[in-house]
């Protein structure tokens, strides 16, 4: 899959640009808050229908702007394809794979698959569970559909459920169970995919980690959930009445969490800078990895200042795996251009430098 063409207008402080795309590496060079960001950003929307950074959509149209417009023409399945998002204020957004608006937005989910690292994703160590159940929800929904209609039903169903916990009055028992029984249902289906998926993916984080990081550290992940060695009816049914004095429902797989640990222990308490960064790395690699086999389709993969906090040695060993076969169209954003020159000297195939300044983009070098 290769982005040939991208077009954005009032999308953040990118008033307006038209790129034609080299189909291996494309490097954007600026100083902080120019709009390198802003630019993966518009790539990232245009294959979650969201922004990676603020899920409110009026705030990333541009200050002054009543709408933005990101459009992009991929190469997909040996067909052009175009994709069209338009945001307006207080108005409900468009989504159009070749000019046919969809339907539901859930049925884009995973037609562009595609990862991102970025500085942002040391909240995945640092922040609450709720990124970490993000991080399981994104990858999962982009290679299983009937994973992301589970969890649409799930939130559906919990969302119902605790506007009814919130109910003054008196609660109607029989909608309850009612709710009760598609939470356990959707919840089964939910948690037996994330236990297969993070059994399945330690491995492949594991090799990772070792070519990064050179060295022995054992990386793990474990997944922490109610329904583990647990009747999720009957803790539900426990709850209840304490469920009812909070208004809110206090078990369920949107309470599960990831443990991510480094030798035995949790990377969050034990783990340096720079420890933390390769964790976060590895994992985004292992996700590409994992995804491309999963889909059969190379993901495109989205760079954001990598390097920063990381050694000349970790540093190396990551442009030795982008430069890699296995890896197709990749962004790559970033402050130092010894870092990017550092990838376009090693590499043999097609790349263009591209410098932002203010949210304009410039072109400064191509190689074909």
């Amino acid at each position: 899959m290769i982005l040939e063409r991208l077009s954005i207008l009032n999308y953040k402080n990118i008033e307006q640009t038209e790129l034609s795309l080299s189909p291996k590496i494309n490097c954007f060079l600026g100083s902080n808050g120019m709009g390198k960001t802003n630019l993966l950003d518009a790539i990232y929307y245009l294959s979650f229908c969201k922004s990676h950074s603020n899920p409110i959509d009026s705030q990333n149209i541009r200050h002054e702007a009543d709408f933005a417009v990101i459009q992009g023409w991929y190469q997909l399945n040996d067909k052009q394809e175009e994709f069209f998002c338009s945001l307006r204020r207080k108005q409900k957004k468009q989504f159009k794979r070749n000019k046919k608006e969809y339907e539901r937005l859930s049925d884009h989910i995973g037609m562009l698959p595609l990862v991102m690292v970025s500085p942002s994703d040391t909240e995945l160590i640092n922040g609450g569970s709720d990124e970490r159940r993000k991080f399981m929800d994104l990858f999962l929904s982009q290679f299983d559909k009937e994973y992301l209609h589970s969890l649409i039903r799930y939130n559906k169903a919990l969302q119902q459920r605790n506007a009814l916990l919130k109910t003054d009055t008196h609660i109607d028992e029989t909608l309850l169970e009612l709710w009760d029984e598609q939470l356990i249902e959707e919840g089964k289906v939910i948690y037996t995919k994330r236990k297969d998926f993070i059994d399945k993916f330690i491995p492949t984080f594991q090799k990772f980690y070792d070519f990064i990081c050179l060295s022995n550290e054992k990386v793990e992940l474990k997944y922490e959930s109610h329904f583990d060695n647990q009747d999720f009816a009957s803790l539900l049914r426990q709850r209840r009445e304490r469920d009812k004095i909070l208004g809110y429902t206090t078990v369920g797989i949107h309470k599960d969490d990831l443990d991510m640990q480094m030798d035995g222990y949790s990377i969050k308490r034990v783990g340096s800078q720079g420890q933390n960064k390769t964790y976060v790395v590895a994992l985004k690699f292992a996700q590409f990895d994992f995804l491309r086999k999963a889909t059969d389709t190379t993901p495109v993969l989205l760079l954001d200042d990598i390097f920063d906090k990381l050694d000349s040695a970790r540093v190396e060993q990551i442009i030795k795996l982008v430069l890699d076969k296995d890896f197709g169209q990749i962004f790559v954003t970033d402050t130092n251009r010894e870092h990017l020159d550092d990838i376009l000297s090693q590499t043999n195939s097609s790349y263009h430098l591209y410098e932002v300044d203010k949210g304009e983009v410039a072109v400064k070098n191509k190689a074909l």
